[in-house]
């Protein structure tokens, strides 16, 4: 089980708004594939998916807010 956490961002940059989720509950995905698309006050960006797996957990849904350090969902290893 690896968990998907929002990473340090910029300086000052502690929180962002999930845009879209690329991959849905159940679905299979590869290492480094693009998993959510978050945005900031500054910048839109792509987080890639730490793991080849499947999406087993989304805790938050497009339009929710995430601090910097929360785990964002939890990706199953194949």
């Amino acid at each position: 089980m690896i968990k998907v956490v929002l990473p340090e961002l910029a300086a000052g940059i502690t929180k962002a708004t999930v845009s879209y989720w690329y991959s849905k509950e159940g679905e299979s995905i590869s290492e480094k594939d693009d998993l959510v698309e978050l945005v900031t006050d500054k910048a839109t960006f792509n987080l890639p998916s730490p793991a080849t797996g499947m999406v087993s957990q989304i805790f938050f849904k497009e339009g929710d807010t995430v601090q910097v350090g929360e785990v964002l969902g939890v990706i199953e290893e194949a």
